[in-house]
C-alpha cells in the first residue's frame, strides 16, 4: 500500500543567528496535490521551502519523503530524489544563454567528453515548447524580460521530471495570459501525479489553482484547510491574526501644480512619443501588460536608460537627465521592480542598504561617517516604516521580501525626494505589508510628493491612483482622469489595444 503523503515535515525548527525563523512547524503534501502555503512576509514560508530543497538543514525536526526519513542533504541530492524549486528571487546567469542556464551542470556530452551543443539546442527547444516559449535557446538571459526569465525557471523545473515542485511566487512577474498558461501546465503535471507546493500572496490565484492551503504566521503553523471550504475572510485572519479592512487606503489629497512634464519621450527600442504630466500630491498609476514599456519609461526618466528623443520638465524647467545622479539631484527617487538584481545588496547589512543613497548626509568635513547620526536616522525609519529586523547588522538576504522592500523605501526617503517612481511596489509582498505600503504611499502623496506607480495588479492600480495611464507596445493607449468610472474590463481593453471593440461590445450589451 502506498504512502498517503509524498512529503511530511514534522515539528521543523530553524534558527539563524539572532532569529528563530521556524518554531516547530508541520506540512503534509499528498501525491498529485497542489498545496498552497500562505502567510505574511516573515511567516517562514520561504525558509520552510529551503529546508525541503536542502539549502537550509532544519535545526531540528523530521523530513519524510516517499515514506523515508531524510537525513542531512543538499540541493543536488533533492534534485536526484525528485524535488525541484522555482525561487522567488530570480538568479539567472545573465551573460549565459537560455540553454546554458537550463542545463547547467547536466549538459549533454559526446563521446569525447565535449558538450554536444546541437543536442542541447534540441533539448532546450523541446522543454521551451512545453511552456509555449519560442525564444532561440542561444539567446542570452540578460536580453530577456523578467517575465521571460521566470518562464525559463519554470521550464527548468519541468525539465527535471520532478515528483515535487516547489513554487515560490512563480507568477510575480507574469501577465494574466502567462499566469493562465502556467496554471494549465500545473494542471497537466497534477494529472501526471506530480505534487506542487505553491507560495503566493495573490488570494485569487489560491482559489483558482490550489486544492489545500497551509497557513503560517511568525514562524508558527496555524492550520491546514481545503480551499473549497475556506472563506477568504477566515484565510486573511489566519494569515495576519486580525481583519485587514482597508487594502487600498487612498484618501483624496490636495492636487497641486504640475511637478513633472514629459513631452514626446522616446527610446529607440522600447517606446515612442510618451507625453504626460504629474502634479504635486498626485498618484499617477501606470497600467499595461508586461512588455508594454512601462518600466522602460520611468527608467529613462530616472536616467537608467538613455532617451532617443523628447523632453523632461520639472517645475516648468527642462532638465537633462543623463545619469541616475542627475535624477537624484533633480529630486527623484526610484524603487525598482527587481529587488534582487537592481535593488538590495543582499550580502550587506540592513543599515548599509538603508543609508547608501544618502551617505553624504552622514559624512563630516573629514569624509568620515558620523555613526551616531546615521544610527539615529536608521532607527527613525525602522520605526516609521515598521521594518522587522533583528538589528542593523542583519544581512539583507535574511530579511523577508516585504521587509527588503521597506528598507528600499527607507533608502530613498532619506534623500528627501519630491518625485517618487514606484515600479511594482508590492510585488511578492503579503496582504498586511501591501496594506502598509499602500498607506505609506498615500501619506507621501498627502505630504505633497508626486508619485508614479506602475502595477500589474488591476485592483491596486485602480484603488490607489488619482489618474491612470495605460500602455500597449510602447505607446499610451489611454489616460483615465476619473478612476471611479473605470472597470477592470475597460482597463484591459486599453492594455490590449482593443478599446474600440470593447466599446462596440458594450453598446450592444446596453441596447
Amino acid at each position: 500500500m502506498g504512502n498517503e503523503y509524498l512529503l511530511e515535515m514534522k515539528n521543523i525548527v530553524k534558527t539563524f543567528p539572532g532569529v528563530q525563523a521556524l518554531r516547530g512547524v508541520d506540512l503534509k503534501v499528498r501525491p498529485g496535490e497542489i498545496h498552497a502555503v500562505m502567510g505574511e512576509n516573515g511567516a517562514g514560508k520561504s525558509t520552510l521551502m529551503k529546508c525541503v530543497i536542502g539549502i537550509h538543514p532544519p535545526t531540528s525536526g523530521e523530513i519524510i519523503f516517499e515514506g523515508k526519513e531524510l537525513g542531512h542533504y543538499f540541493p543536488a541530492d533533492a534534485l536526484k530524489m525528485g524535488i525541484s524549486m522555482i525561487h522567488q528571487e530570480l538568479n539567472p546567469v545573465l551573460h549565459r544563454s537560455i540553454m546554458e542556464n537550463l542545463w547547467l551542470g547536466r549538459e549533454p556530452i559526446n563521446k569525447l567528453g565535449i558538450i554536444n551543443e546541437k543536442k542541447m539546442i534540441e533539448m532546450t527547444k523541446e522543454v521551451l515548447e512545453t511552456i509555449s516559449m519560442t525564444e532561440d535557446p542561444r539567446t542570452l538571459m540578460k536580453e530577456l524580460t523578467v517575465a521571460k526569465m521566470q518562464m525559463c525557471e519554470i521550464a527548468k523545473a519541468v525539465s527535471y521530471n520532478s515528483k515535487l515542485i516547489l513554487m515560490d511566487e512563480p507568477t510575480s512577474a507574469l501577465t494574466n495570459h502567462e499566469i493562465n498558461h502556467l496554471f494549465n501546465i500545473m494542471r497537466t503535471l497534477k494529472e501526471k501525479g506530480v505534487s506542487m507546493i505553491y507560495i503566493s500572496h495573490k488570494l485569487d490565484e489560491l482559489y483558482t489553482i490550489a486544492d489545500v492551503v497551509s497557513v503560517y504566521r511568525d514562524g508558527t503553523y496555524i492550520g491546514t484547510e481545503k480551499v473549497s471550504e475556506l472563506k477568504i475572510d477566515k484565510l486573511i485572519r489566519m494569515m495576519v491574526g486580525r481583519e485587514v479592512k482597508d487594502m487600498f487606503p487612498k484618501v483624496p489629497c490636495p492636487i497641486g501644480d504640475v511637478k513633472l512634464e514629459v513631452k514626446n519621450l522616446s527610446h529607440r527600442e522600447f517606446f515612442k512619443d510618451i507625453s504626460f504630466t504629474l502634479r504635486k500630491g498626485e498618484i499617477l498609476g501606470v497600467a499595461g501588460l508586461v512588455g508594454a514599456g512601462r518600466s522602460e519609461v520611468i527608467e529613462t526618466i530616472f536616467g537608467i536608460r538613455q532617451k532617443s528623443g523628447g523632453h523632461i520638465f520639472i517645475d516648468g524647467k527642462e532638465v537633462n537627465i543623463r545619469h541616475v545622479t542627475d535624477a537624484k539631484k533633480a529630486g527623484m527617487a526610484f524603487i525598482t521592480e527587481d529587488r534582487r538584481n537592481s535593488g538590495v545588496f543582499p550580502m550587506l547589512d540592513t543599515q548599509l542598504n538603508m543609508i547608501i543613497a544618502a551617505l553624504e548626509q552622514f559624512l563630516n568635513k573629514f569624509g568620515l561617517i558620523r555613526e551616531k547620526q546615521m544610527q539615529e536616522k536608521c532607527e527613525e525609519y525602522i520605526k516609521k516604516i515598521q521594518v522587522k529586523t533583528s538589528g542593523f547588522g542583519q544581512k539583507m538576504e535574511n530579511l523577508s521580501g516585504g521587509n527588503q522592500q521597506k528598507v528600499l523605501l527607507s533608502r530613498w526617503l532619506m534623500t528627501n525626494p519630491e518625485i517618487m517612481l514606484f515600479d511594482e511596489p508590492t510585488r511578492g509582498i503579503d496582504v498586511l505589508t501591501k496594506a502598509e505600503i499602500h498607506k505609506l504611499i498615500t501619506q507621501l502623496a498627502g505630504e505633497g510628493k508626486s508619485i508614479i506607480m506602475i502595477s500589474s495588479e488591476l485592483p491596486e492600480v485602480m484603488g490607489m491612483s488619482d489618474r491612470i495611464i495605460i500602455m500597449h507596445q510602447g505607446k499610451i493607449t489611454g489616460i483615465i482622469d476619473n478612476r471611479a468610472d473605470l472597470t477592470q474590463d475597460e482597463l484591459m481593453a486599453y492594455a490590449t489595444n482593443t478599446v474600440e471593440e470593447y466599446k462596440q461590445h458594450q453598446k450592444g450589451v446596453n441596447k
